[in-house]
């Protein structure tokens, strides 16, 4: 039995279109006006919103839902920007942190209007 006419095959298909034109959308205007992409908005907000703006990579891999290596890339990129930078753990030296800088305070508060406003536009 096919289940391609399902009313729930037809809610997830909606579902994924609606997500590619809200993703569409965020990555033209944050990385057009701020020079930043969907993915790294998204690490450089879930780091604003940890205790000292930072947090362990390994928290992060799941708030930002990345690979390892694929954060790891990430985390790099926004270190090379002066967005970011790495710290290790005082208690575990094999941890890592991720931590803004002023720099990646400053971008992320630029972009957030830009954020909310196609948010706005696009889920409203």
């Amino acid at each position: 039995m096919s289940t391609t006419g399902s009313p729930l095959v037809g809610e997830w298909r909606e579902l994924l279109a609606r997500h590619a034109r809200v993703t569409e959308a965020l990555e033209r205007e944050l990385q057009h006006k701020h020079q930043v992409s969907v993915t790294e908005f998204q690490a450089l907000q879930c780091l604003a919103e940890n205790p000292m703006d930072g947090c362990r990579l390994q928290k992060l891999v799941s708030d930002v839902h990345m690979s390892q290596s694929a954060l790891s890339r990430l985390i790099g990129r926004l270190t090379d920007e002066g967005l970011v930078e790495r710290r290790h753990c005082s208690e575990d030296r094999r941890g890592v942190f991720a931590c803004l800088t002023e720099a990646g305070r400053q971008r992320l508060a630029e972009a957030e209007p830009t954020h909310l406003e196609v948010l706005s536009r696009t889920l409203g």
